[in-house]
This record gives C-alpha cells, structure tokens and sequence, in this order.
C-alpha cells in the first residue's frame, strides 16, 4: 500500500461509520420513539434492544473510525445492518406506497454492507491503532 491508499482507506473507514455515527446520537435523543420502532416489529425487550443498537452503532463505529479492532467493528456492524434491513426495510412486505423508499433504504444498506466485507477483508488499513 502506499500513502494514497492510506489515506483512502482511512477515508473509507470515516465515511462508512457518519450513517452510524449520525444514527445512534439520533437515536439517544429518541429513545423513546426507537422503543416503539423495535416493539413494533414484534421483537422482546425493546428497551435492551434500543440500548443494544445505540451501543452498536456509536461504539462500533467509532472502533471503525479509529481502526481499533477495525475487522471485528466491521464484522459487527455488518451483522447488525444485515438484521436491521431484513426486519425494518423489508420492502417486499409493505404498501406500495412505501415501496420505493424502503427498497432504496434496502439497497443503500446492502452498498453498506458490502463495504465493511472489505474492512473485514482487507483490514482498516495503515492509517489505524491495529497497525500501530
């Protein structure tokens, strides 16, 4: 690798981890509103399971960030993001008016995804605490 790729690997890593990071500060003020999203879908405990995804998305993304343990961070929040499209942006199952935007969400989450399969691939790169 050489300094260019560094550098975009570095980037790589930031602008995968702004949706997460923007999410879950987001979220903190709404908790309340998460509560109901995640009991709405039928899943137990919704409190402990809003408490999990700020958790995730903050801390996980910031490990990305920082590219401290920055395989596991991907892997994690890829795992994440997998469940949470299949359960809340499940667009095959709502109104048609709903359709389009919730494909789109679907698909945006799936680019996401495949970028941080090549975090894990490919490691965070030079320009991060594991290669420090």
């Amino acid at each position: 690798m050489n300094a260019y790729s560094d550098a975009l690997s570095l980037i790589g890593r930031i602008f995968l981890s702004v949706i997460f990071l923007v999410s879950g500060f987001g979220k903190v003020g709404g908790f309340e509103g998460v509560v109901g999203a995640i009991a709405s879908k039928g899943f137990p405990m919704p409190q402990a399971f809003a408490a999990a995804t700020i958790a995730i998305e903050l801390g996980a993304s910031l490990m990305l960030v920082f590219g401290w343990k920055g395989r596991w961070a991907a892997f994690l929040l890829a795992v994440f993001s997998a469940i949470v499209t299949f359960f809340f942006h499940n667009f095959w199952a709502v109104p048609e008016a709903q359709k389009m935007m919730e494909q789109i969400t679907f698909l945006k989450n799936l680019a996401l995804i495949g970028g941080l399969l090549l975090v894990m691939a490919f490691g965070p790169g030079r320009l991060s605490v594991d290669k420090r």
